[in-house]
């Protein structure tokens, strides 16, 4: 069932059993209804419960994993014929045993964004904004309770721990150990950015040509690089597991991708990458329709989103491979070497498409399980 959402790639490493949703829906006395009733009966409730919200997804958007491994599934279900049409949204916390711990339903609104979710060490952190601009952010714990975060009013600098919300306009990342959003300091609000594992932030300075990729700590430029000729402009950098890395662009900020810069040294130095196994070539040529994502040990995952997808063989990233998957994924969640993979609809439909779901694997894609299984 496809759904407003943005494609994001969280992070996930818990392998858990997850009751995701059953091929038909039943009516309050028993009878069996279609799902274009029962989906529009969803939308339709002033008051949705989460079961039926869940059930007429069909799959989750995505997933963020606590410290304990508890997993947070999201799901957005909208009407088709207008896009000013009701929504509806929901969330479910299962705990690494598989129990549904948690859940919540609500009626959302098409003019604001989806909300964000992201895993940290005591549960999970959720970021949204109106479309008026108004941001939104608060935490949950593990059980589901809600916590206060508070706004800075002011940009600070990132440390290490410091997680992204938001990469760009506006800028926003979350400090777990005091429940803190701000902007970090030094940073352009306009341009995406990436955060380490040690505090760096990295983004791409666009006021200049060529393009310059710079890495920032507490409000400090450590390193400023301009792309390697002949390349004049860079897309959004991803950083983790040592490893930064961006596409290189042909033709301007919107340009065709050629391959990517990689830095394996803390940005001491640059090579590019054109070829290793990744058809570039044969790749969607807008940048904003490619993934492209550190993982935690320094792997690069590359491709399209709703499409291939190629992951580095080592963290020298000279060679990829490509990843098998058993039903084409919409997007795919990652850590080290645990891949979660969702299928779902990519055009507007009432009907679950064939395998849609939640997948994972531990073996860079060669192998993968079904989580959960549907009526």
């Amino acid at each position: 069932m496809v759904r407003l959402r943005r494609h994001v790639l969280t992070v996930a490493s818990a392998v858990t059993s997850l009751a995701l949703t059953a091929c038909a829906q039943s009516d309050p006395g028993g009878g069996s209804v279609d799902r274009e009733t029962a989906y529009k009966r969803v939308l339709n409730d002033p008051h949705p419960n989460p079961d039926a919200v869940i059930k007429a997804a069909g799959a989750p958007v995505g997933v963020a994993r606590a410290g304990d491994g508890s997993l947070l599934l999201s799901y957005n279900v909208r009407y088709f014929g207008n896009d000013e049409g009701p929504a509806a949204a929901a969330w479910r916390i299962v705990s690494p045993a598989g129990r549904t711990v948690a859940q919540q339903a609500w009626h959302a609104s098409l003019e604001r964004l989806p909300d964000q979710y992201n895993g940290v060490r005591d549960g999970f952190v959720r970021w949204t904004r109106s479309g008026r601009g108004k941001e939104s952010v608060y935490a949950l714990d593990v059980r589901g309770k809600r916590h206060k975060v508070t706004t800075s009013d002011r940009a600070r600098g990132t440390r290490p721990g410091d997680i992204v919300l938001h990469e760009g306009m506006p800028a926003r990342f979350y400090r777990p150990a005091n429940r803190i959003m701000a902007a970090p300091a030094g940073a352009p609000d306009y341009v995406d950015f990436a955060l380490d594992e040690r505090g760096s932030v990295w983004f791409v300075d666009q006021s200049q040509k060529p393009n310059r990729v710079v890495q920032q700590r507490d409000g400090r430029t450590l390193t400023s690089t301009p792309m390697p000729k002949p390349y004049t402009y860079g897309g959004a950098v991803t950083a983790a597991g040592g490893t930064a890395a961006l596409f290189l662009l042909h033709g301007g900020p919107n340009g065709t991708t050629r391959g990517l810069a990689v830095t394996a040294d803390d940005g001491a130095h640059w090579r590019s990458l054109t070829g290793g196994g990744v058809p570039w070539q044969d790749l969607k040529p807008d940048v904003a329709l490619l993934e492209l994502r550190a993982l935690p040990d320094g792997r690069l995952l590359v491709g399209e989103k709703g499409g291939r997808l190629w992951v580095g063989d080592d963290r020298s990233n000279r060679v990829f491979h490509e990843l098998k998957t058993p039903v084409p994924f919409t997007s795919v969640t990652v850590q080290g070497k645990t891949l979660y993979g969702i299928a779902d609809a990519t055009k507007p439909t009432y009907d679950l498409v064939k395998g849609e779901g939640l997948y994972a694997s531990d073996d860079d894609g060669r192998t993968w399980r079904r989580q959960g299984k549907r009526g």
